[in-house]
């Protein structure tokens, strides 16, 4: 490896893309405005009345999806963030209008694992095991209110077990079971489940991993439990103690396929925040919320409906799986995958076999894939690619076009789990241009605040919302009088949303995201994103992965510290350190060349994907490991110990 091992740059904002005639045609998005009576408008005259006049936008999309459900005839919103209330009087239910009668021999699921194994299930199947489980799952005592906590993979036993709590009224939450047993017991314990669904094991990257230990710990401290659905995956002996039952039992009888109507604010689902540095935050949607805002997302920004096959690579821990089964609500088929990604041709090869018209996967997954050097091939059905997670460098952007094809939109989104969609992303009227995100969704008011609370455009500030969306929390489980949901969100700006990350507005309304706002690079009083730090590091054929800390303080200026994990076969040299700074120096300023890097065998991330940013300057600055991080919420742990001060 030598000089020529950086990857060509890519000039942010180079075109990539652009939208056909029959594109715009066709698509989605154009067919509402067409119905709206609003034929020709522009994207951005379309996304301005959206928040202009969010009652009248919302409740164009209620009459345009013939949402199931009664809308009252009160106000669309009643108050002001952060206690905006939707749709008061009405009803729905989430179930309902995921399995709203269509086609019942047309695919609902496919399911694939890494073993090679394949399931389908049509709609009019899916509906009858929702029954089936259904009819368990008030055997057991469950009712409208009560939690179902699921321990499991991304399997079809999970999206049936979820629309059958959801059709009663009962809240879903759910785990993945590389979850170790502390981080699940913090999790559910905080929700008290009534009813623990739970898998005995998993398999990830040909190894399979007991958890019936974990299971039974977890159960144990779990004191409002009334019984445990047991899952065989892996046929391991021993059943947690108390009331248990297997999942053919649970669906063993045919049951009436029967949806409890709740209001339009009631709990759907508990998710939570990482929980890297504390007990994560139980957040709360509604079922209303979530309908309108996915039926938004799926159809008009991903442009999915009953003609697609819709993948995204995830699991049950992350709430890219809660939007992926929102496919259902837009009638297409939805793959789901359980298992490693390794070798990292893997996705591509199940998108090919299975017809994927849009495939969806986290943002280093799409930068591993060009670090290999990959091109995928038999993906003709492709025609759209979202990238999510973190932001995308200039340079995957290229990749995919230069590799995967011309054809397919690449769609980079960005949003959180907090609101179970992205704020901004793609659309299927504007083109792609390189590590630019085209606009903002629709509804989504997202502007960039400098430190005054003043909107800009042009220069970085942070990503706030000015006007509440239906998909924002209902409230935080445990929180009655809303005070850890206000601070979450609401303490910088009063009434305004404050996300945490850095945006630069641009002025046609596109964006480019810049990481985390709290684990900002400040030097010499230049503000920078740590994102741009990792497209000029990460282009180096010889740097697998890179994390990059400040240690500055409130008016002190501490060190830049660089840490990297180094591809096979790669050794870090002087010359190899010294071409490292020499581009940062070129690339981003002076200020930025680190003071020291650091070989380390892995980056911590959490089990989601994200980099660690914040707790590991937090153990830089002398913070203990174990107080700075919980080791639970870790997909590798094991690194922390080479980050000490």
């Amino acid at each position: 490896m030598g000089e020529d091992t950086v990857r060509e740059t890519v000039e942010e904002g180079t075109l990539l893309w652009e939208p056909t005639a029959e594109v715009i045609r066709e698509a989605k998005v154009t067919r509402f405005m067409e119905w709206l009576g609003r034929p020709g408008q522009s994207y951005q005259e379309l996304w301005q009345w959206s928040v202009d006049a969010p009652a009248e936008f919302w409740t164009a999309v209620w009459d345009h999806f013939q949402v199931v459900g009664e809308r009252a005839d009160g106000p669309v919103i009643t108050g002001t963030m952060p206690g905006a209330r939707w749709f008061e009087g009405s009803t729905l239910n989430y179930a309902a209008n995921a399995l709203r009668p269509r086609d019942p021999d047309h695919l609902a699921v496919i399911f694939r694992d890494e073993s090679g194994n394949r399931q389908t299930y049509t709609y009019a199947e899916l509906r009858d095991e929702v029954a089936r489980v259904r009819a368990g799952l008030v055997r057991l005592g469950v009712g409208r209110g009560d939690r179902v906590a699921a321990y499991v993979p991304n399997i079809p036993e999970a999206l049936i077990a979820f629309l059958a709590t959801a059709s009663l009224g009962a809240i879903w939450s759910s785990c993945s079971p590389d979850f170790g047993a502390p981080s699940v017991i913090d999790r559910f314990s905080q929700i008290e489940p009534k009813v623990l669904i739970a898998v005995d094991g998993y398999r990830y990257n040909g190894k399979d991993y007991d958890r019936t230990a974990v299971v039974k710990d977890i159960a144990a401290h779990l004191p409002g439990l009334r019984a445990t659905v047991w899952i065989p995956r892996l046929g391991a002996p021993g059943l947690p103690e108390g009331e248990t039952t297997t999942w053919s039992g649970l669906r063993a009888e045919p049951g009436e396929l029967a949806f409890e109507p709740v209001p339009f604010g009631h709990p759907l689902w508990i998710v939570y925040s990482s929980g890297t540095t504390g007990l994560p935050k139980p957040i709360v949607h509604g079922h209303g919320g979530i309908v309108l805002e996915h039926l938004k997302a799926l159809s008009f920004h991903q442009d999915l409906g009953p003609e697609d096959v819709f993948f995204w690579y995830t699991t049950t821990g992350w709430m890219m799986w809660n939007f992926l089964i929102g496919g259902l609500l837009v009638g297409c088929t939805v793959l789901l995958y359980d298992g490693s990604a390794s070798p990292v041709d893997t996705l591509w090869r199940v998108a090919a076999q299975e017809g994927v018209t849009y495939f969806g996967t986290g943002a280093p997954y799409l930068v591993a894939s060009m670090k290999a050097g990959l091109k995928p091939t038999g993906l003709e059905r492709l025609r759209g690619i979202g990238s999510t997670g973190s932001p995308l460098p200039p340079e995957g952007f290229a990749w995919v076009y230069s590799n995967v094809g011309s054809d397919p939109q690449l769609g980079s989104f960005s949003g959180g789990t907090d609101v179970c969609t992205g704020f901004v992303g793609a659309v299927p009227l504007l083109p792609v241009r390189a590590g630019v995100i085209p606009c903002r969704a629709l509804g989504a008011k997202v502007e960039s605040f400098d430190p005054d609370g003043r909107s800009v455009v042009g220069e970085v500030g942070e990503l706030v919302l000015t006007v509440p969306m239906p998909s924002m929390p209902v409230m935080f489980w445990n929180d009655p009088d809303g005070a850890r949901y206000r601070d979450s969100y609401f303490a910088e700006y009063p009434g305004v949303w404050r996300h945490g990350d850095w945006v630069k507005m641009l002025p046609d309304g596109g964006c480019v995201i810049y990481g985390r706002s709290d684990s900002t690079l400040n030097r010499g009083g230049v503000r920078m994103g740590t994102s741009e730090f990792y497209r000029v590091v990460e282009r180096f054929e010889e740097i697998a992965d890179s994390l990059v800390i400040d240690t500055g303080r409130l008016g002190q200026e501490g060190r830049l510290l660089l840490f990297v994990t180094l591809a096979e076969g790669a050794t870090l040299t002087d010359d190899l350190i010294g071409r490292l700074k020499a581009e940062l120096r070129t690339a981003l300023s002076p200020r930025h060349v680190p003071d020291e890097i650091r070989e380390v065998p892995g980056i911590p991330r959490t089990l989601s994907g994200k980099k660690l940013e914040i707790p590991v300057r937090k153990i830089l600055l002398g913070t203990p490991p174990e107080q700075a991080a919980n080791r639970d919420a870790l997909a590798n742990p094991e690194v922390l110990e080479y980050f000490t001060p």
